[in-house]
């Protein structure tokens, strides 16, 4: 007789699978189904492994940032490299993930960060969405308020507003990806947007 052992699965797998659903359908329109199917998982495996819906959205939300957000975000900080460089290889090393011809396109974050207005979404997904949004915008404005190279040009005195600038096109772009905007197009205005904050 079968000894009934647990069904064994890649744990990073399937929250990999877990995260194109949501990238793909948002936090709200994301049924246990969708999930569990792109898991290739059960319900019951998917609740002793993950737990709950919101519970497996933090988890995956969490490997999105660790493996997808915190590589971009390397770049603007490469030695040697100079400031409107590194800038520009941040932002389309994102656009490049937007317009990626894979399972999803856009950005994981900017369409489930859309969703709060909803106030559906609960409360611990809702947190690691919100600090999610704020890590860019804190990012840019130490880069521009702390880089020498930031600094002689003067973008120190409207770091916040420069920061906006550059969080509010990538949110944009994430967009435009979704519709079929091709990368080639949106680095003409990642170009425009770098050169229109002053960094030459």
């Amino acid at each position: 007789m079968a000894s009934g052992r647990k069904r064994e699965f890649d744990s990073e797998a399937a929250l990999d699978a877990a995260m194109h659903v949501f990238w793909q359908k948002g936090y709200i329109g994301a049924s246990l189904m969708d999930l569990t199917d792109s898991m290739n998982i059960s319900k019951p495996s998917m609740y002793r492994a993950f737990g709950n819906k919101e519970s497996l959205f933090v988890k995956t939300t969490q490997r999105y940032i660790d493996t997808k957000m915190k590589a971009h975000l390397r770049l603007l900080f490469d030695e040697g490299v100079p400031l409107k460089q590194r800038l520009k290889n941040h932002m389309m090393s994102i656009v490049d993930m937007q317009c990626s011809s894979e399972l999803s396109k856009g950005c994981y974050l900017v369409l489930c960060q859309s969703e709060l207005v909803s106030g559906v979404i609960p409360k611990e997904a809702e947190q690691i969405l919100l600090e999610a949004e704020a890590m860019p915008m804190q990012l840019y404005t130490d880069l521009f308020q702390r880089d020498p190279e930031a600094i002689e040009l003067g973008l120190n005195q409207h770091a916040h507003a420069n920061s906006l600038s550059l969080y509010t096109m990538l949110k944009g772009t994430a967009s435009m990806a979704r519709s079929g905007v091709t990368k080639s197009e949106l680095e003409q205005s990642i170009d425009r947007i770098i050169n229109g904050i002053g960094v030459h």
